[in-house]
């Protein structure tokens, strides 16, 4: 399979957001040189095992979606000329990065530890420090 993407430009004159949508169609260059003989899917705007309802995209290439979306997008950023069109390829390229852990100090020892907010208390105390201020009251 010779994988690429061919962008579709959908401008919304009737919609709401009277903005430009772009679609990304996956190809196969080995089944045809011409659009619809040559389909695949289409590449989805959030490629994760977190949504719902699982794509086509990733019914096809399964556990290697996010590498070979990013490959496609990668090869389509260095063909493409229109900035309009590279904006909207890059912002895909950021969509497709994991959201990196946050950490914060603790209030108390000042050691580093993932937040679970707990409202009733304003400060943010890692669960060592919970138990020793609060004890019982949780």
């Amino acid at each position: 399979m010779k994988l690429s993407l061919l962008v579709c430009r959908n401008d919304n004159v009737k919609d709401y957001s009277l903005g430009k949508r772009f679609r990304f169609a996956v190809v196969d260059l080995d089944k045809s040189k011409s659009y619809p003989a040559n389909f695949v899917c289409m590449l989805p705007t959030q490629i994760s095992g977190k949504t719902r309802l699982v794509s086509i995209f990733m019914q096809v290439f399964g556990d290697k979606s996010t590498e070979q979306a990013r490959a496609l997008l990668n090869k389509a950023l260095e063909t493409e000329e229109e900035p309009e069109v590279k904006a909207e390829i890059e912002k895909r390229l950021r969509m497709l990065e994991p959201e990196p852990v946050s950490q914060i100090n603790c209030s108390g020892c000042g050691k580093l530890f993932q937040p679970q907010r707990v409202r009733k208390y304003q400060q943010n105390f890692c669960e060592e420090c919970m138990k020793k201020k609060f004890g019982s009251r949780e």
